[in-house]
């Protein structure tokens, strides 16, 4: 039963000043943009990490930050591995056993666990389910997995307002459902927004 047990994958970049949130840091500073992601991902992973509904893993890029001494313990480490955004989702989705799985980022500061369970149950009688954000892209997105693994993300338009739409345009004739939106941030206007409510990246939220 364990082997079909519902899997959620938090994809997350090297927490290092360059290495993640690049947009952002080109209007806010290498070090504000850092120090925001660091604490949005920490606190991604409190609230969802050791919840009993389903396994977390959590994804790195690069590669080489699998063998990082910094992440928390009690978490399967994975490397994302090479390609866009599609091609290393695609394979995270691949590698899994067997079960419906679930990929977000970790960049989104509203994110709770009660989102995740929500989407949980829409794949429960879909193909796929999308969290769909704010940017035209998404936050969330799961597959069922069975009887056959979908793979929607090849020619899709990343970082941009035309994701979500591309995504769904390779998945002409299945069932799709849509989560709650939510937002990530890459913007110096959501940046900014978001610091004068820091609260809600430090209430671990259900």
């Amino acid at each position: 039963r364990a082997a079909y047990a519902p899997r959620l994958i938090v994809m997350a970049k090297s927490p290092h000043a360059g290495r993640s949130k690049r947009r952002l840091a080109a209007s806010v500073g290498a070090i504000s943009a850092t120090r925001f992601y660091r604490l949005c991902l920490s606190h991604t992973l409190m609230r969802l990490a050791h919840d009993p509904r389903w396994q977390t893993l959590l994804a790195l890029s690069p590669d080489s930050e699998v063998g990082a001494p910094f992440w928390p313990r009690g978490i399967e480490l994975l490397p994302q591995g090479h390609g866009d955004l599609g091609a290393r989702i695609q394979r995270l989705f691949r590698r899994l056993p067997p079960g419906p799985a679930i990929i977000v980022g970790s960049d989104i500061p509203a994110i709770k666990a009660s989102d995740i369970a929500c989407a949980f149950r829409l794949l429960g009688n879909a193909d796929v389910v999308f969290g769909p954000a704010t940017d035209g892209g998404y936050w969330l997105v799961g597959l069922r997995r069975t009887p056959r693994l979908l793979a929607p993300f090849a020619g899709v338009r990343w970082s941009g307002p035309h994701a979500l739409a591309d995504t769904l345009g390779n998945l002409k004739g299945s069932r799709v459902t849509f989560a709650a939106p939510l937002s990530d941030v890459d913007t110096e206007e959501n940046y900014r927004r978001l610091r004068r409510n820091w609260e809600r990246l430090v209430q671990p939220s259900r």
